[in-house]
């Protein structure tokens, strides 16, 4: 707390402008020249919040994370910008003009809602990250549109707000918490407060499985560039049961129609490896249908085809060779071929590709992509290069 407000006065905001550029390997000989003229308190605490900054920016962008203010948790654990902004756009579609943002953090996705013009009221018990979701309202210049009040969230009264958004916790003392009653708050009291909301949406670990999704409740998965970043149960929008897969950016979304688990068939021309959102969402079916394929086997989500069918849910490989497993084989092709740079996926394959790089030693002037997996069983490998 008192770092923060040595940060906020007139001397502090100055002399983060001057170290923000600041390499690590330069501090040292920084600080000793500013604490010449600073108290050594400041400088630490300046130096310090220029290396969140320069973390935040893959997050939140450089121009916004240089305004920002963070604590370690905050930088690792807030939604990443472009996710937050998507499903502030989905509320504001839902009607929301206002939102009770529980578990608030560092204020990353109260930010986000304020500038698609909803009022938040934004909640966290910690006393230093509700400072900063605080400076941060205020620094972007949304502090008409954000409260920030320090509070156990559930003690707070969200009767009157359009919408609840919740995004507990998700680490304790020894890393990440995959059970979501070990949440905190406890994702069976996120529902329960959902539930009394006319909107809501809790933020939850893409891992999370699909048994343990409130009946009432629509589950959508979202990936951003191709990496999953996070699931979100829905309430109030209308599709209780439902799912879908939201791809940014875009974004694009796959919703899902209950198809049954596509037929395993031999290897096509063409194969289809679906974004990981699809995968997690268990829509593999639906993108498979689109493109007119099957399984190569009937645990891994790969897709095979004899045409191709862009799609935005799957990337798309032309297939030249398909092998039983055997190093020496492949080490054998890619010489032959001239292949120098090489790719290796894997699905259902216990080898590492590290491992499997220095084995064969690729090199040339060609790439190729080498697909380690199973058909109908039996370890193969697939070698092909990307569509368009």
């Amino acid at each position: 707390m008192n770092d923060l407000a040595l940060l906020l006065t007139p001397e502090g905001r100055a002399l983060l402008d001057e170290v923000r550029d600041t390499e690590p390997a330069q501090e040292l000989a920084v600080a000793t020249r500013l604490r010449r003229e600073h108290p050594a308190e400041l400088v630490s605490a300046a130096l310090g919040q220029a290396r969140l900054r320069q973390r935040a920016v893959a997050k939140f962008g450089a121009e916004d994370a240089g305004r920002m203010f963070f604590t370690p948790n905050g930088v690792e654990q807030s939604t990443r910008a472009s996710v937050a902004a998507y499903r502030a756009r989905r509320l504001r579609e839902l009607g929301v003009a206002s939102v009770a943002d529980l578990c608030c953090g560092i204020g990353g996705d109260a930010v986000a809602m304020a500038r698609a013009g909803i009022r938040v009221l934004a909640v966290d018990r910690d006393p230093l990250t509700a400072a900063v979701a605080r400076a941060n309202a205020e620094a972007l210049g949304l502090a008409a549109l954000i409260e920030v009040r320090e509070a156990d969230v559930t003690e707070v009264d969200t009767v009157g707000y359009d919408a609840v958004f919740v995004d507990p916790a998700r680490r304790g003392g020894r890393g990440r918490v995959f059970d979501p009653e070990a949440y905190s708050p406890p994702l069976s009291w996120a529902v329960e407060t959902a539930l009394k909301a006319p909107r809501a949406a809790l933020k939850i670990a893409p891992g999370i499985p699909h048994e343990v999704v409130p009946d009432r409740a629509e589950a959508e998965w979202i990936s951003d560039g191709g990496d999953v970043k996070e699931a979100v149960l829905w309430f109030g929008t209308g599709a209780p049961g439902g799912v879908r897969a939201t791809l940014l950016p875009g974004p694009r979304t796959l919703v899902g129609r209950g198809l049954p688990d596509p037929g395993v068939r031999p290897v096509g021309r063409y194969l289809y490896e679906p974004d990981g959102a699809v995968i997690r969402a268990h829509l593999v079916a639906e993108v498979a249908e689109e493109v007119g394929g099957g399984l190569l086997d009937p645990t891994i989500a790969y897709i095979t085809a004899d045409a191709p069918r862009p799609t935005p849910y799957a990337s798309a490989y032309e297939i030249t060779d398909h092998l039983p497993f055997n190093v020496k084989k492949l080490k054998a092709l890619l010489r032959e071929r001239e292949v120098g740079t090489l790719t290796v996926k894997k699905r259902g394959s216990a080898v590492e590709p590290e491992e499997l790089r220095r084995k064969v030693r690729p090199q040339g002037p060609n790439a190729a992509t080498v697909f380690l997996t199973r058909v109908a069983g039996a370890p193969a490998m697939l070698i092909g290069h990307p569509l368009g």
